[in-house]
């Protein structure tokens, strides 16, 4: 099959011939149709994630048709339209008998702890717990944006952030999750404080339903990011997020926060973080960490999706072709688009086959 691999951290990425994956006796062969391109797969290549074994082909949040399953599947077939969360649960350990696959004591993650959908093809283990049914009517573009991204800004809003309608809802850093979780809080009646330091990422969010956007590097938020959030929200966010990963952007999210306030930890952080824990306990915040949304949980997301309450195809700002990937793989580390890029996948999105170059749209 093709697919982009690097065979180094860091050095370039090449589209070559490789052997298809071998399906596991529980899982699933898939031919995938769309891939998200993330900054995730970027730290990958450069080396940040570690157990990545060389050579290697990135690539997390896919959408695609069931090829093939082992013997020991019961509940997929050859034709099936699927969906997978970027964390592959194992279905017996203590974490997953709770329901909470998303925390997998045995985790996979296509795209890290083996080959992933940057390929015409990726395996999946254990499919019976990790596959997620997609309607007919759901484009994979759009449905290779929720593994990911869109899947995890919903547990963080609606799970772990247990946003009401009226609430304020701040969000720090508008890529893909922050967008995502725009969206989420909107459709969820809160009223919505963007932050980031782009203009098109603002508009975006804007568009999106944000009721106030605060770009982090005015010269006239004069007084900080927090107090800023905290003038437009007549005292401070009831829910806050990272959705980015930064010390400024974490410790923005924690004093953006009125009394009792909730933060949640989307984005990874660097080690020594640190935060205003006085504030934390003057106030009495909660601080909570968000982690993916295990297949069980895709119900209730899929059925906004599917009714139009939420619309993730409003994300994908682009689609690329295969051949693409390297370069586009490759600026992530020195710029970051507005949206979701959407990786057409070998056989495309809209009639795009595997040869074929899809231009920016």
């Amino acid at each position: 099959m093709r697919a982009v691999v690097f065979e180094d951290f860091g050095k370039p990425l090449r589209i070559r011939d490789v052997p298809e994956p071998v399906p596991a006796h529980d899982g699933a062969f898939i031919r995938v149709e769309a891939t998200g391109l993330c900054r995730s797969d970027w730290h990958g290549w450069m080396g940040h994630v570690p157990d990545i074994a060389l050579p290697h082909v990135p690539g997390h949040e896919l959408s695609g048709v069931v090829e093939s399953v082992g013997a020991g599947v019961a509940n997929w077939r050859p034709g099936d339209r699927i969906t997978v969360p970027f964390i592959c649960a194992c279905g017996r350990c203590g974490a997953c008998v709770r329901g909470a696959q998303q925390v997998c004591e045995r985790q996979e993650q296509p795209g890290f702890t083996h080959w992933g959908s940057f390929a015409e093809y990726v395996a999946v283990r254990h499919a019976d717990v990790n596959l997620v049914a997609l309607p007919d009517s759901m484009p994979f573009a759009t449905a290779a944006s929720l593994g990911c991204r869109f899947a995890t800004a919903f547990r963080a809003v609606v799970g772990q952030g247990r946003v009401r309608p009226g609430e304020w809802v701040a969000v720090h850093g508008c890529g893909g999750v922050g967008l995502s979780a725009v969206m989420i809080a909107v459709a969820c009646g809160a009223r919505v404080v963007a932050v980031d330091v782009s203009p098109g990422a603002l508009e975006l969010a804007g568009r999106l339903g944000a009721t106030v956007c605060v770009d982090a590097s005015a010269p006239t938020v004069s007084g900080g990011v927090a107090e800023a959030v905290r003038e437009a929200t007549g005292g401070g966010a009831h829910l806050s997020l990272d959705a980015l990963g930064a010390q400024a952007t974490c410790a923005n999210s924690v004093a953006s926060l009125r009394r009792q306030g909730r933060h949640v930890q989307v984005g990874l952080v660097p080690a020594g973080v640190r935060l205003p824990m006085d504030r934390v306990v003057a106030l009495e915040l909660e601080i909570l960490g968000s982690h993916g949304m295990p297949a069980h949980a895709y119900p209730e997301m899929m059925a906004l999706v599917a009714s139009g309450v939420l619309r993730p195809e409003l994300l994908v700002t682009t689609e690329l072709g295969l051949d693409d990937v390297p370069a586009a793989l490759a600026a992530l580390g020195s710029a970051s688009g507005t949206g979701v890029t959407g990786v057409t996948g070998p056989t495309g999105v809209t009639v795009i086959r595997p040869h074929d170059r899809v231009n920016s749209a």
